[in-house]
């Protein structure tokens, strides 16, 4: 199969990779739901040494740049409670967490998690964090540029290998809220 982005040597509908990813992110695409079929969700193997941006478009495809998008878990706190979530936002961009996702989540003080949490609370590897398979009740901010785009490159839940998923189909996850501004320059 041919990747819709970007230059890989190994691409396969998500259903066909199930092996290749996390329990958690598997389990998404296995019982996927939505107006974008699962095998539209392409897997591409990727070595993890030139998991850098630079180097992995320069490897992999420049225009990459612009059609990636980063996964990062974020920590609400207000009074003794505490929400977890996840931002979704092009790679170009970063997340406005004290802004955006602090109103949205009406939290007193947002920040991220530490990288224990993450990878404990999404069974993912740091680095390879994806919106796809998260817990159910998380929110999943996603910056409305995201959704924009034909074909979105992310995390797979682990460091080797990412996935390649409609840009319409992150604001059909569980939680998901698209948000104008979430992604600043």
């Amino acid at each position: 199969m041919h990747a819709p982005i970007g230059n890989f040597d190994n691409a396969a509908p998500a259903p066909d990779a199930l092996d290749e990813l996390t329990r958690p992110v598997a389990d998404a695409v296995r019982h996927w739901r939505g107006s974008v079929p699962a095998d539209q969700i392409v897997y591409v193997d990727t070595d993890p040494e030139w998991a850098d941006t630079a180097t992995f478009v320069e490897h992999y495809g420049r225009e990459l740049l612009e059609q990636s998008a980063n996964c990062v878990v974020v920590t609400g706190k207000r009074g003794g409670g505490t929400t977890l979530a996840a931002c979704v936002v092009l790679s170009t961009t970063r997340v406005d967490v004290n802004g955006v996702v602090r109103r949205h989540l009406g939290a007193r003080k947002a920040s991220f998690a530490s990288m224990d949490t993450a990878t404990g609370e999404t069974g993912m590897e740091y680095g390879g964090i994806t919106p796809v398979g998260l817990p159910g009740d998380w929110p999943v901010l996603v910056d409305s540029a995201v959704v924009d785009l034909p074909y979105v490159l992310v995390g797979s839940g682990r460091r080797r290998g990412k996935l390649l998923v409609p840009g319409k189909a992150f604001a059909e996850l569980p939680g998901a809220v698209v948000l104008e501004g979430l992604g600043v320059a």
